[in-house]
């Protein structure tokens, strides 16, 4: 009898850890993955590097699996190290590559001067067509990359209301989408349109700049209030009470 009870004892916290690893890899697969912008086309043939973390994918699994099966040991280790394993393969590949990261702070950064030159472009009587291709010879980027497929579709006879409502579902674009649209089923002019969503985003831009600049001076107080409280207690706290037990000891 007292010997039946140590398997027991050991069985349980195994099958919580293994039902916790299942629910884990569960969860993993059941979330939707990350929207990631359209890799352009000269991107894909020079063979971007999808980051260390995506390079490295099976490395990672097989040590977390290896992680797991120690961890968990005996014939349940091999379970918990499938599972880990494959949630650690499923959460790796939907992570974000850098290249990636780059092109989406390279659209937002450059999205309120794209659209205040469409904005100059369409005021001047360009169709709207017509500007996209003149805003991305003036400034070529990855913004203009990105709008280069409206031109194509408009230029091909797509319906402009259909071609508006998909730039509106770009995770990136959909303010300049939702304008377009919006003017488009409305009737609505479209140049006050445009001239407006560029201040807006000048503005939403400035203040993003701001609040950044704001938050270098709280991060760099607790590097400086590391490198000084040192300096501090070495120039200042230690002679005085160094010279303190001199004058008692004498």
């Amino acid at each position: 009898m007292t010997g039946s009870t140590p398997p027991v004892l050991i069985a349980v916290p195994i099958a919580v850890v293994v039902a916790v690893l299942a629910a884990t890899l569960a969860v993993a697969l059941l979330l939707p993955p990350r929207v990631r912008l359209p890799a352009p086309v000269v991107v894909a043939a020079t063979g971007a590097d999808p980051g260390w973390l995506r390079r490295h994918r099976a490395l990672w699994s097989l040590l977390a699996g290896a992680a797991g099966a120690t961890f968990v040991g005996g014939s349940a280790g091999l379970v918990a190290a499938v599972l880990v394993a494959v949630g650690v393969w499923v959460v790796v590949g939907r992570a974000e590559a850098p290249e990636t990261r780059r092109e989406r702070a390279e659209v937002r950064r450059d999205l309120p001067a794209v659209v205040a030159l469409l904005g100059a472009a369409l005021r001047s009587g360009a169709a709207p067509a017509d500007a996209i291709v003149l805003v991305a010879r003036a400034l070529p980027g990855a913004a203009a990359r990105r709008l280069s497929p409206v031109v194509a579709r408009l230029a091909l006879g797509v319906p402009a209301a259909t071609v508006w409502a998909d730039l509106a579902t770009d995770p990136d674009l959909a303010p300049l989408g939702r304008t377009m649209a919006r003017a488009h089923d409305t009737g609505a002019a479209v140049v006050p349109a445009v001239e407006r969503l560029a201040d807006d985003l000048a503005r939403r831009a400035r203040a993003e700049v701001e609040d950044r600049a704001r938050a270098v001076g709280v991060k760099a107080a607790v590097p400086l209030g590391l490198c000084l409280l040192p300096a501090f207690v070495l120039i200042g706290i230690v002679p005085l009470v160094a010279g303190l037990l001199g004058s008692i000891a004498w």
